[in-house]
């Protein structure tokens, strides 16, 4: 066996549940995500048998024959699936004709091209995306405070974190990547270092097959880590390529073509800005936040090292902010929510609002250090009031997500305040 981990014993993933709940719904799951975050582990886990395109002549077999690489006990997983498109439509086939649900499992790190497949799945397969390890996933969270408990009003019982400063650095740099839990400290940083690389010399371009400048990606790349948890725009990331790199020679189309390769690799993540129904007329900035689908492809893209980031803390809040918004991803996904982000024309802003598909909203600020926590507060609690009879549904909770450490607690205002190494789904 060759999947992701397969020589030690499986760490549980947030996505298990609803993984095994969909295999007992649909014909086929569709798992997501990118290199390396566990998705053949976690498919591996949940299959009866396997296949793996990218191995051995199995790519040549799935284009002559589809139907004999899909035969196998159910569930199987179909690993890589993409590079032989035509095992989509092949499946969906064997699914309408079996008419039963835990079939197949299909991962992949890429969306095949527009046009590769004839069908969308849509009724046969289910579309679940995976990141990179949370905090609590790795065993880096004690999960003392539960995202899902909060939403239900429960308050929260003072709980100890072992999180500071340099530790928060050092699991920005190792990264959520489950190859990096047992190797040591020097190999697990080379590890998002040599991602960055098969991504800058590869990846991009065999995505959509058009072909890329390694240097201009490499300069985008350095421009995103920059702009990392930023407002900030596809001419902007132009700009920043243009003045860090004297004609750069790379026009704003480019910019974007080169995005969109990454989002189909599923590198970068965008979050979105959050639009309530106001009935008042607020006018609301609109644009996206960028952050790397983990903060270790920031910090290897700027070429940092934990010993340079330890001084470096206007960077770190960045990063730190980007380390939170892809646990909270995954635990407010659990929740069947999302995250987003708030700012309107007065400047007022906050970091993250988590929503769940009922209504329900939180707001969240993000700090590294306890020095911030009054002025977040006092930003958490501006937003509750400004929305109070303005939106259908008050805030659930206002929580103040920090690598502080110390305790876990609810200040006298009523804003939790939870370093990251405490929560959990």
């Amino acid at each position: 066996m060759t999947a992701e981990g397969s020589d030690r014993e499986y760490r549980p993933r947030v996505i298990d549940e609803e993984l095994e709940r969909n295999l007992k719904a649909f014909g086929g799951v569709l798992l997501t995500g990118p290199k390396m975050c566990g998705k053949t582990w976690t498919g591996h886990n949940h299959a009866s048998s396997s296949v793996f395109i990218d191995e051995s002549d199995n790519l040549q077999k799935a284009l002559l024959s589809p139907e004999l690489v899909l035969a196998g006990d159910t569930p199987r997983l179909v690993d890589e699936w993409q590079e032989a498109p035509a095992l989509w439509d092949k499946a969906r086939r064997m699914i309408d004709s079996a008419q039963r649900p835990g079939l197949f499992i299909f991962t992949g790190s890429a969306v095949p091209a527009a046009g590769k497949t004839f069908h969308t799945g849509t009724g046969r397969f289910v579309h679940l995306e995976m990141r990179p390890m949370t905090l609590f996933e790795s065993g880096d969270s004690t999960g003392a405070v539960s995202l899902g408990a909060l939403f239900r009003g429960e308050k929260i019982t003072p709980a100890p974190s072992s999180l500071n400063y340099q530790k928060t650095i050092k699991l920005m740099c190792r990264g959520g990547w489950p190859a990096a839990l047992w190797v040591d400290e020097e190999a697990a940083l080379a590890l998002p270092r040599g991602y960055l690389n098969m991504i800058i010399e590869s990846d991009v371009s065999r995505v959509d097959g058009v072909s890329r400048n390694p240097g201009k990606v490499e300069l985008l790349f350095r421009s995103l880590a920059r702009n990392s948890a930023a407002m900030a725009g596809a001419s902007v990331l132009l700009n920043d390529m243009r003045e860090h790199e004297h004609n750069a020679g790379i026009s704003l189309e480019s910019v974007d073509s080169y995005l969109n390769a990454l989002k189909q690799i599923f590198v970068v993540d965008e979050q979105q800005a959050w639009l309530p129904s106001l009935r008042s007329k607020t006018r609301l900035r609109t644009s996206p936040k960028r952050h790397f689908v983990d903060p270790s492809l920031a910090i290897a893209a700027l070429g940092a090292t934990p010993e340079l980031l330890v001084n470096d803390p206007k960077t770190a809040g960045f990063l730190f902010e980007s380390l939170c918004y892809r646990d909270l991803n995954v635990y407010t996904g659990s929740l069947h929510g999302k995250v987003f982000h708030y700012r309107d024309e007065k400047n007022l802003e906050v970091d993250a609002i988590l929503q769940l598909m009922d209504g329900k909203w939180a707001g969240v600020e993000v700090k590294l250090g306890s020095f911030e926590f009054d002025g977040a507060a006092k930003n958490l609690c501006k937003l509750k009031q400004k929305m109070e009879g303005q939106t259908q549904v008050p805030a659930a909770f206002l929580m103040i997500l920090t690598a502080a450490g110390g305790l876990a607690y609810t200040r006298e205002d009523g804003v939790h305040v939870v370093p990251l190494d405490c929560l959990k789904p």
